[in-house]
């Protein structure tokens, strides 16, 4: 265990002021917490509910996935009730020189509302969970999961009475 102390300047002494504790900081506090590696880092979610554990676990997985799927659901279109017919390129390219030849007020173009990129977010994370979880090893380990987390509930409510 490496312990540091850190001290701060009042008047001309220096007092201590704080503590850092590499156990401490590797230790988790009471609750249910989802801790994911990855190359370059690690990411730690504490006092998550256990419900919400794969879809967390497969927002991690599937940044990649949930960026493409949010650039596609924010490109520009007409602003028009048929949202599947998407500016060609020279349509974009059309508009851009309008806009230019008469001003920003010529635009006609509408981005989707924040709701919209939000909910094809959530679909792409629901088909990743989906998939992790049609693995028979994962469903089983994400089943015993909650089973542990369920049994630690009711100890734990058992013990503050």
């Amino acid at each position: 265990m490496s312990e540091i102390i850190f001290y701060i300047k009042k008047g001309r002494r220096y007092v201590p002021h704080s503590t850092y504790s590499s156990e401490f900081c590797d230790s988790f506090p009471k609750g249910t917490h989802l801790v994911q590696s990855y190359p370059g880092g690690q990411s730690r979610k504490f006092n998550i509910n256990p419900a919400y554990a794969p879809m967390i676990a497969a927002g991690r997985v599937a940044e990649d996935v949930i960026s493409k799927r949010i650039m596609e659901a924010t490109e520009i279109r007409r602003n028009s009730r048929n949202k599947e017919t998407p500016l060609t390129p020279g349509q974009k390219k059309a508009w851009d020189k309008l806009v230019k030849e008469f001003g920003p007020d010529a635009r006609q173009l509408e981005w989707p509302s924040a709701r919209e990129c939000a909910e094809e977010a959530v679909k792409a994370m629901t088909a990743e969970a989906e998939k992790l979880l049609e693995n028979e090893a994962v469903r089983k380990a994400y089943e015993h999961f909650l089973l542990l987390c369920e049994l630690t509930k009711d100890h734990n409510e058992q013990s503050k009475t």
